[in-house]
């Protein structure tokens, strides 16, 4: 029944999103070729009328009263009242009953309300306060509301993101002259083709397995052996990054038609083994980089400012997910990961540690830090199952896997994992190779 609910629901989004970003495209290509220098405006017209036929006027009111309220705060230039205020506006969408309040002002009811009224919002509120905190940093004088709404209802970045800073957003749209870079529109056609793909092997992974389902039956996954186990486990976080990255990747696409260099799609699942990596939105990562952990953490030097920077990430991070018994402890076990991976990472630093490994040979390096990362690999997973399925079931999967399962079955899949990721970190190692050939070969042009 989940897994039928999921492919309907699925269906519905599909549909619905390339319905109004076709019109998008369309809309965007004729401003684009006619009024280059006003595309911004065009996009905020067709965003807004957008948004008005698919949601209501009352929906509509409700984001310009929150973008309105944060403009006025913008004007006072504190960054300390745009957080104030920023989180508030935040808290009245994710903590009830101010979330179902508001809700409750718009009429009618059809599928994907809940989820357009709810994305719509909280990002509309992420990028409200990146523009007050802009506009706090600016030297001289304010920008406009204008340039909020601009920023704010470029349609497919809307309803599901993903967040582009607002520095990054208005000079992207303000520049007049309109270039492509060489080939960039064959990536993109090549882009767009590999979506498509991927589109219709979600509709057909989605119609026949099940794994949505199996986790909720406990009694039936307690039968199954320990590879089984840990490959369902491994399959429900594969599936939560194909869904966001076939999301952001056809918003990207067409954002990147628009001339615009969005957030790139998440980084693929199987290649996560730091915690510091581990993010299905990066645009979200980027903002809460960009205003609190790198605001409080500095240089990221400090462990204390670090540990401090890190809470107060995942307390924000904890609101915009929606304050609740699994939230919480999704947030308390990977703040724990990010910091226990630094301060393993500053004890190695010492200088008797950092001398033994200079003696080790790069091949060497590299096996001992894989040895860590395939570890690391399984604490990600199994922290982020907490919010993909259940408690019950993250509970059941580590027991099986660390107590009963131990030595065989935990050795066996943790050596098989240490394998991957030594592959992943060779790969890693050639790509920066090629790059810093590059960047050399630029230099001497």
């Amino acid at each position: 029944v989940a897994d039928f609910e999921w492919v309907m629901w699925f269906t519905s989004f599909r549909n619905i999103i390339i319905f109004a970003l076709s019109g998008h495209v369309l809309f965007a290509k004729i401003c684009s070729m006619t009024v280059p220098q006003h595309r911004a405006v065009m996009y905020m017209i067709y965003g807004l009328l957008a948004v008005l036929g698919s949601m209501g006027l009352v929906y509509l009111m409700i984001i310009l009263s929150h973008c309105l309220l944060l403009y006025s705060v913008a004007l006072a230039k504190q960054k300390w009242l745009c957080y104030v205020a920023g989180l508030c506006c935040l808290a009245s969408f994710k903590v009830e009953p101010f979330g179902s309040w508001q809700s409750g002002f718009v009429t009618g009811a059809f599928d994907l309300q809940d989820v357009l009224f709810y994305g719509g919002c909280t990002f509309s509120i992420m990028r409200c306060m990146s523009f007050a905190l802009e506009s706090s940093e600016k030297k001289e004088g304010i920008y406009s509301i204008f340039d909020l709404l601009k920023y704010n209802f470029y349609l497919p970045f809307f309803f599901f993101g993903p967040v582009m800073t607002f520095d990054q957003f208005h000079a992207q749209v303000s520049t007049r002259e309109l270039r492509r870079k060489d080939d960039e529109m064959k990536n993109i056609r090549v882009n767009a083709l590999l979506h498509v793909g991927a589109i219709v092997a979600v509709d057909i992974f989605f119609h026949f397995f099940y794994i949505l389902t199996l986790p909720s039956d406990l009694k039936f996954v307690n039968r199954l052996s320990d590879w089984s186990l840990a490959g369902l486990a491994y399959s429900n976080l594969v599936y939560d990054w194909v869904k966001a990255a076939v999301m952001f990747g056809v918003i990207n696409t067409i954002a990147r038609l628009d001339h615009l260099d969005p957030p790139q799609p998440p980084k693929c699942i199987t290649m996560l083994y730091i915690f510091a990596e581990t993010h299905f939105d990066r645009g979200i990562n980027d903002w809460l980089c960009k205003y609190v952990y790198d605001h409080i953490g500095e240089n990221h030097d400090n462990i204390l400012k670090e540990l401090v920077a890190s809470i107060t990430t995942f307390a924000i991070t904890t609101l915009w997910l929606g304050p609740c018994q699994v939230v919480y402890i999704w947030s308390l076990v990977n703040c724990f990961g990010l910091n226990f991976e630094l301060w393993v990472q500053k004890f190695f630093q010492l200088g008797p540690f950092a001398k033994l490994e200079a003696k080790l040979s790069g091949a060497m390096s590299r096996r001992i830090r894989a040895a860590f990362g395939a570890v690391n690999f399984w604490a990600i997973v199994l922290y982020n199952i907490l919010a993909l399925n259940s408690l019950e079931f993250a509970l059941l999967v580590t027991k099986r896997l660390l107590v009963m399962g131990f030595p065989v079955s935990t050795l066996s899949i943790w050596f098989i994992t240490y394998c991957g990721v030594q592959l992943i970190k060779e790969r890693e190692r050639m790509l920066a190779i090629e790059e810093e050939a590059k960047g050399d070969k630029a230099k001497v042009e």
